[in-house]
């Protein structure tokens, strides 16, 4: 008899000192059924991780914040042995090419220009999944020595192409808010 797993919603950390776009992203995690979490600094997005022990799928933040950037949170992220292995999305509404390459090169998933739309969530998933994937091949290495890691498979990895996919132009974004909410600089 298979015993039938019913799956929890993957968690989100959304990351943003403004709140109308912190409204906007949450709006759309929570629409395409994601759990949402929403903080407005790159500090309390690390408290809330340290106290809670890292029960995120996924962090979302904006690079341009007061005291710690997306950036300095994403390099945290990466340089701690707990949280490295969750993805992270840097959102910008600058379009800055070498901005969003280091962001690239220093670990994150992806990089959506701002303002984010419902189309980009879709792109969330397969971090998520990989994600998922390597926590239950811990968990499995951890209770069960033979174990088969194949079950899950890893999405593609990132490459030329796929980090030129990551950019968008902001012409692309019109539709989602105000023109008075695009000027708004980082």
């Amino acid at each position: 008899m298979a015993v039938v797993a019913t799956e929890t919603p993957f968690h989100v950390l959304a990351v943003d000192d403004s709140l109308p776009d912190r409204k906007l992203i949450e709006r759309l995690l929570k629409t395409s059924s994601f759990q949402v979490t929403v903080v407005d600094s790159g500090s309390k997005a690390l408290q809330f991780l340290g106290i809670h022990d890292a029960a995120v799928n996924l962090i979302i933040t904006d690079y341009c914040m007061p005291g710690m950037t997306g950036y300095d949170l994403l390099k945290k992220i990466k340089e701690s042995s707990s949280l490295r292995d969750i993805p992270v999305v840097i959102m910008s509404s600058e379009n800055i090419p070498s901005r969003i390459n280091r962001c690239l090169e220093e670990g994150a998933d992806e990089f959506f220009l701002k303002p984010v739309r419902l189309s980009d969530m879709s792109k969330l998933k397969p971090h998520i999944l990989k994600s998922r994937c390597k926590e239950h091949y811990h968990q499995e290495q951890h209770h069960q020595s033979d174990s088969n890691s194949d079950e899950c498979g890893n999405p593609a990895n990132s490459s030329s192409d796929s980090i030129n996919t990551r950019k968008r132009k902001a012409a692309d974004n019109e539709e989602i808010l105000p023109q008075a909410n695009r000027s708004r600089r980082c």
